[in-house]
C-alpha cells in the first residue's frame, strides 16, 4: 500500500503584464508546482512485510577436526561434521587460540638454527671422513716411498759395499802379487840355526874376519881403540851385498866406519847353493864384530837378529 508523505508546493510567480507573458508564466509555475510535488514523494513496505523479507545473518564456525557421523542436534554451523569434542556441556562458540607469531617466529628460528646445526655437523663429518681418507692415501704413499726410500738406499749401501768389497779384493790381489814377487828373505842372527845356512854363515864370516885382519884400521893400532858392534848385512842369492846398517855403534866412529869398509871389502860373496835359492832371495846376517886390544877382529853370533 503507498501512502504520500508530504506535499510541498512551490511559491506562485506574480502575474506578468501582456497576454502570452501571462499565459507563458501560469505554465511555467504549474510545471514547477508538480515537479516539486513529485520530487517530494517516496515509498517504504509495511513494517510486516520488511521484517518477512530480510534474512537473518548465518554464524559458520570453521573447525580443525571431523568425525564420520554426522551430529542428531548440531550446536554449530560448520565446514564440517564434528560430532562431540570440547571439554565442556555448555554451549558456547566454538574457539581456538589465535597463533602467536612471537612463538611461530622463535619456533621458526629454533627450525632455522637446528638445520643450520644439522647442516654443520654434516659438513664437519663430510671433511673429517675427507681428511680421514687423505690422511690414509697420504700414510699409503709416504709408505710406500718409505718403502721406495729404504729400497733406495740399501741399494746404495749393497752397490758402496760391493764398490768397497772389489776395492779390497783388487787392493788384496795387488799386495798378494807384489807380495809373490817380493824377494823372499831370511834373517840369520841366533846362535841355533839350520844347517844349510849355518855352513853359508859360517864361510861368510871366516872371510869377512880375514879381510878385515888383513885391512886392520893403522889409527885403531896406534891410538889402542877398542870395541864391539853389530851389523847387519843383506846379501843376495848371487852374493852380492844389497845394504849394510849399524844396529848397534861402537862408540867410536873410527871402528865403525872400519866394520863397514871391511865388510865391503871382503864382497862379492860366494852365491847361495840350490837348497837356499829355492826359498830365499835375500839372506840377512846379524853379528857382531869386535875390535880387541890384540888389534884384532873377531866377530860371533848376535843375541838377536834385526828385521828388515
Amino acid at each position: 500500500m503507498m501512502r504520500p508523505t508530504k506535499a510541498v508546493i512551490a511559491p506562485v510567480l506574480p502575474p506578468v503584464s501582456g497576454g502570452t507573458s501571462t499565459l507563458l508564466r501560469w505554465t511555467l509555475g504549474a510545471s514547477l508546482a508538480a515537479h516539486a510535488i513529485l520530487l517530494s514523494l517516496h515509498f517504504e513496505l509495511p513494517k510486516l512485510i520488511k521484517q518477512a523479507t530480510v534474512s537473518p545473518p548465518l554464524e559458520v564456525s570453521l573447525v580443525n577436526a571431523k568425525t564420520a557421523t554426522k551430529a542428531s542436534q548440531a550446536d554449530f554451523l560448520a565446514q564440517a561434521n564434528l560430532d562431540g569434542g570440547g571439554n565442556t556441556d555448555a554451549k558456547r562458540r566454538l574457539s581456538s587460540p589465535l597463533p602467536r607469531a612471537a612463538v611461530d617466529s622463535q619456533n621458526t628460528q629454533l627450525s632455522a638454527a637446528r638445520e643450520q646445526v644439522d647442516n654443520l655437523e654434516r659438513q664437519t663429518r663430510e671433511l673429517l671422513q675427507q681428511l680421514n681418507a687423505r690422511a690414509k692415501t697420504a700414510t699409503d704413499r709416504d709408505a710406500k716411498e718409505s718403502m721406495r726410500t729404504d729400497s733406495a738406499n740399501a741399494f746404495r749401501e749393497l752397490s758402496v759395499k760391493a764398490l768397497e768389497l772389489q776395492r779390497l779384493e783388487a787392493q788384496i790381489a795387488r799386495e798378494f802379487d807384489s807380495y809373490q814377487q817380493r824377494p823372499k828373505k831370511k834373517h840369520i842372527g841366533a846362535r841355533a840355526m839350520e844347517y844349510r845356512f849355518a855352513r853359508y854363515v859360517e864361510d861368510w864370516r871366516q872371510k869377512v874376519e880375514r879381510v878385515g885382519n888383513a885391512n886392520y884400521p893403522e889409527l885403531a893400532r896406534t891410538q889402542k881403540l877398542y870395541g864391539s858392534l853389530v851389523l847387519t848385512v843383506a846379501i843376495k842369492a848371487d852374493g852380492r851385498i844389497e845394504t849394510i846398517e849399524v844396529d848397534r855403534g861402537s862408540g867410536k866412529k873410527i871402528l865403525d866406519a872400519a866394520a863397514l869398509k871391511i865388510v865391503e871389502m871382503a864382497g862379492p860373496y860366494a852365491p847361495f847353493p840350490p837348497d837356499i835359492r829355492n826359498d830365499t832371495d835375500i839372506l840377512y846376517i846379524t853379528r857382531t864384530w869386535s875390535f880387541t886390544r890384540a888389534g884384532e877382529l873377531e866377530s860371533s853370533a848376535a843375541a838377536s837378529s834385526k828385521a828388515p
